[in-house]
């Protein structure tokens, strides 16, 4: 009896020494008060890259011009603490809203986050981080919308293009710049919307690039492949993003956006303007590389 009472006396001792230890050394609680804010940057200036990230001339036969951004919507953003870090074992910081209205799953298109030049697109509290150093970052890009110049009747337009990249999209109705389109539909990457006025005269056209037309350069192809389709664009983070969990200013992240020339069509005519009544036709939309950057 006695060595039961002595047994479970040492039990009590060990188990309430080993809560006290606990209660003496918690685990880490992220307690910062900051975020990280991601800011869209168009260059016009910057390398163009292509699907594995090289540098990238023009291709014989074509022509590209560098458009004016109004504004750009991305679907996914992840950061990746090293180069074979597999899609979606990084910290997924954003997911935009997907729906199957219009059969297979497709971006929803009606609650998209929009954003130009210079502007946050995602802010992430750093207590929400999973504390490390990432050197990667993977943006899935859904939307944009620019201008561009292109000749018609003799004229020289400035019209605006819409220009869907993500890798399908359920549109129900949007605005290109003054018109209206209906859909109610998928549409999937490469589909575009283009509005101008020749004359004082509206006009609206819409296309679709081919299947695996649209550039989505990924230097990490080899070790970390992004699915087909898609626009997942990877960039290298010129400095290690270092997040503790225990910031108190904000962290600002450059994302800068290669549209050197991203506007890409087949020269039908040879001279290097977009002339879609001399059979000039739209062939590439997208983004030409990614540097994030902190500020």
């Amino acid at each position: 009896m006695k060595l039961q009472t002595i047994f479970a006396v040492a039990s009590a001792i060990i188990l309430f020494s080993s809560c006290q230890k606990n209660a003496d050394d918690p685990t880490p609680i992220n307690t910062g008060t900051a975020k990280v804010n991601f800011i869209f940057k168009f260059d016009s200036t910057q390398v163009r890259l292509n699907a594995i990230g090289q540098p990238a001339p023009m291709p014989a036969g074509n022509a590209g011009q560098s458009p004016r951004f109004n504004t750009m919507s991305a679907h996914y953003v992840e950061l990746a603490p090293s180069p074979f870090t597999a899609l979606g074992a990084g910290a997924i910081l954003y997911k935009a809203p997907q729906v199957t209205t219009g059969g297979a799953t497709a971006i929803d298109f009606t609650n998209s986050k929009f954003a130009g030049n210079n502007q946050v697109f995602l802010s992430v509290p750093v207590k929400d981080f999973a504390a490390g150093t990432y050197t990667w970052l993977r943006v899935s890009l859904a939307y944009q919308n620019y201008n561009i110049y292109m000749n018609a009747l003799g004229q020289t337009i400035d019209a605006t293009l819409a220009s869907f990249i993500g890798f399908n999209t359920y549109l129900g109705n949007y605005k290109v710049k003054d018109s209206t389109v209906n859909v109610n539909a998928n549409k999937l990457q490469g589909y575009w919307a283009l509005e101008g006025k020749v004359f004082g005269i509206g006009f609206l056209s819409q296309g679709q690039a081919p299947p695996g037309a649209t550039t989505v350069p990924n230097p990490l192809f080899a070790s970390s492949p992004i699915p087909a389709g898609s626009c997942l664009v990877t960039g290298q983070f010129a400095t290690p993003l270092i997040v503790t969990g225990n910031e108190t200013a904000d962290i600002n992240v450059i994302v800068s956006l290669s549209i050197n020339k991203s506007f890409e069509w087949i020269d039908a005519d040879h001279n290097g303007t977009y002339d879609p009544n001399n059979g000039d036709a739209v062939i590439d939309m997208g983004i030409r590389g990614m540097i994030p950057k902190i500020q």
